[in-house]
């Protein structure tokens, strides 16, 4: 289980496009890396459409904003597309990333379990450490979490 202030777990996943995106890469800048379960579902467009609605606010915290899910590149790319998303969402077909972040947990819905990512988002900063941690982030106070912790 990873806390705020660890290192965290340097990946490479294909965005919406197919390009390789890493988290190395991206060292220097604060990134928001967030967990969501399933591309085009209303919670998650909630979510999705709340950071590219506040983009303008993200940017001036000087953050770059990755959505992950399970969701094979083709899924991502439809629900990016369709919504006109404006960053990048990672497919983590495989949930590696998610297992290193440890949000692949068992659910339950209608009595049925299955393994999915827990709706998480970590605040890593510049140096490539955990800044904050929040899970079971609710879609629609998302935005409102994310920016009050990128303003501390």
């Amino acid at each position: 289980m990873l806390n705020e202030g660890d290192q965290a777990p340097d990946f490479t996943l294909p965005d919406q496009d197919g390009n390789p995106v890493s988290l190395a890469a991206l060292r220097g800048k604060t990134v928001v890396l967030y967990f969501y379960p399933k591309a085009d579902t209303p919670g998650c467009t909630t979510q999705a459409c709340g950071v590219r609605d506040h983009r303008a606010d993200y940017e001036h915290a000087g953050a770059v904003v990755l959505g992950v899910s399970p969701d094979p590149v083709k899924a991502v790319a439809k629900f990016h597309a369709k919504y006109d998303l404006g960053f990048q969402l990672l497919a983590d077909e495989g949930h590696e990333v998610a297992e290193a972040y440890g949000v692949w947990v068992q659910k339950s819905m209608y009595g049925r379990t299955y393994m999915g990512n827990e709706r998480t988002t970590f605040v890593i900063g510049e140096d490539g450490v955990i800044r904050r941690i929040m899970r079971k982030v609710k879609p629609a106070e998302h935005d409102k979490l994310v920016l009050g912790a990128l303003s501390e």
